[in-house]
């Protein structure tokens, strides 16, 4: 996929996100991996507290990196919350790397969630 391509399909991703939260604004990065980290827990609810916030973020960071094998899933804990286990380290150095990165997974994982719908 070509830089523009990407950037199209991001853009649409957060028209997604903000249509399905019923938002005035797009959503920037860690917006969208909140939905990613909500759709993984499988669950929602009024509101999450600062730390489960940031739980969900790094569930959908683990799980979007699981698509080129960095995390693999362990289950899921009494409460119901996913748990993953790193593989190996992230090749890509720097913030607007790893960000590039991330935006390529999220466009795959929302691709695929379109698909089952």
């Amino acid at each position: 996929m070509e830089d523009w391509e990407i950037d199209f399909e991001w853009l649409k991703v957060r028209h997604t996100v903000k249509d399905i939260f019923d938002k005035d604004k797009l959503p920037d990065m860690n917006a969208v991996l909140f939905a990613v980290g909500i759709q993984e827990l499988g669950r929602l609810q009024d509101e999450f507290t600062k730390e489960q916030k940031q739980d969900l973020i790094h569930i959908a960071v683990c799980r979007l990196l699981s698509y080129d094998g960095y995390y693999e899933f362990e289950g899921r804990d009494q409460d119901g919350w996913p748990h993953w286990k790193a593989l190996r380290p992230i090749p890509e150095k720097g913030v607007k790397n790893q960000e590039f990165l991330l935006k390529k997974y999220v466009i795959r994982y929302f691709k695929e969630w379109e698909e089952e719908e």
